[in-house]
């Protein structure tokens, strides 16, 4: 265990993105897409986590426009800096020792929940997969001091959408197991990953919708859920899960895009409007609702002006922001997906992308940003600390 410290040129570094994971062995190897890749581009010199190409580099859309591989990841986290003044000559002397009032334990001192946040742990078949999964859950459970609760913000298996059913629940059954280690009570949400059969063919869909686990039916089943999502209080706060993964259009490079159907986002609207405006609230997504570090996932800006894909950040951010605006109790939004750590605060809410167990897919860090999980406290006044702990 130990807080999250960046390591310049040093760890890890990300495995190329035409290189996938069998999800029964771990082992990494060269798809077909990535050898027509690397035979028309020159392979990118990696330095402090970033490609640094002679050339030219392909980019995530790039690859997931030809191979169909999918894989949260972002290139950079946001992180907000204090500043301080320089003191001139006439620098207010520093205040005396009596002076100083000794702190006082209140409720707004002591936290009201303490929460262990995971995402991302894309568990498949391998030994080492399982086995680094039980260590983060023994870590959170014998964590002092005690956590209160879990909340997972999915992408629970290595991938579901393009898997077979039997494969899908093979990946489900390792993660499960080691979930049954696991002593707190667990609030769950659906990742893009967790969703059954959305990456295969258009005419495999079709004859995949008359099954009740096809889409998110199966994570539903698997988790417990009693609907993809819902609403819960804890401690004084008011917590919305939400179900943030929904089919593309067709032309889209990625069988899914982050947002909320108009369904949820009637209800999490009605839902905000009859909570007390002294209770704060905090909001669960896989995909990020709003966030910065998916500007640099890829050559978002060659044309001159960003694009950022709908499946890195939620494409209706602006909806959501306004419906926030009306409720200032809107204190907090939780996310995965990115495999990122991020504190981004905008108009009084804290968007927190908070890592993944899983690092790289379990190859080691991210971008230098390490497998671990994020220790996140809230307070009954709103406010939140975090401490990002490798397990």
């Amino acid at each position: 265990m130990g807080l999250f410290q960046t390591s310049k040129g040093d760890g890890v570094k990300p495995v190329p993105r035409w290189w996938r994971t069998d999800f029964r062995t771990g082992a990494i190897f060269e798809s077909a897409h990535g050898l027509l890749f690397r035979q028309a581009f020159d392979p990118p010199q990696w330095k402090d986590g970033i490609k640094m190409d002679k050339k030219k580099r392909i980019t995530r859309r790039d690859f997931l426009k030809i191979g169909g591989v999918t894989g949260a990841g972002a290139l950079l986290a946001a992180c907000s800096v204090a500043q301080t003044n320089t003191p001139t000559a006439t620098a207010v002397p520093m205040p005396t020792e009596t002076s100083i009032p000794l702190p006082t334990v209140t409720p707004e001192t002591q936290p009201a929940l303490r929460i262990a946040h995971i995402s991302d742990m894309h568990i498949d078949l391998s030994q080492k997969a399982n086995e680094h999964f039980r260590r983060a859950i023994r870590n959170i459970t014998q964590h002092a001091p005690a956590f209160d609760v879990v909340f997972n913000t999915g992408d629970c298996v290595m991938d579901a959408m393009w898997a077979d059913l039997d494969d899908a629940n093979a990946q489900w059954d390792v993660f499960t197991a080691v979930m049954e280690g696991c002593t707190l009570p667990v609030y769950h949400a659906i990742g893009n990953h967790d969703v059954w059969g959305w990456g295969k063919s258009e005419g495999v869909r079709q004859t995949l919708q008359a099954d009740p686990l096809y889409g998110k039916g199966l994570a539903v089943q698997r988790l417990g859920l009693t609907d993809r999502y819902y609403t819960f209080d804890k401690n004084g706060w008011r917590f919305f899960v939400l179900d943030s993964t929904h089919l593309a259009d067709q032309s889209f490079f990625q069988p899914y895009t982050g947002k909320l159907d108009d369904e949820q986002y009637e209800w999490l609207a009605a839902e905000l409007t009859a909570t007390p405006p002294e209770t704060p609230v905090c909001i669960l997504s896989h995909i990020p609702i709003l966030g910065a570090n998916g500007l640099l996932d890829g050559d978002n800006e060659k044309s001159g002006d960003w694009l950022l894909p709908g499946a890195w950040v939620h494409i209706d951010a602006r909806r959501l922001w306004s419906l926030f605006w009306q409720y200032p109790n809107v204190k907090i939004c939780l996310s995965g997906h990115s495999h990122q750590v991020e504190d981004l605060k905008y108009h009084g809410v804290n968007y927190l992308n908070n890592g993944a167990i899983s690092g790289n897919w379990w190859n080691g860090a991210y971008f230098d940003f390490p497998p671990g999980y994020m220790s996140v406290s809230l307070y009954m006044d709103g406010t939140v600390t975090t401490e990002f702990i490798e397990y």
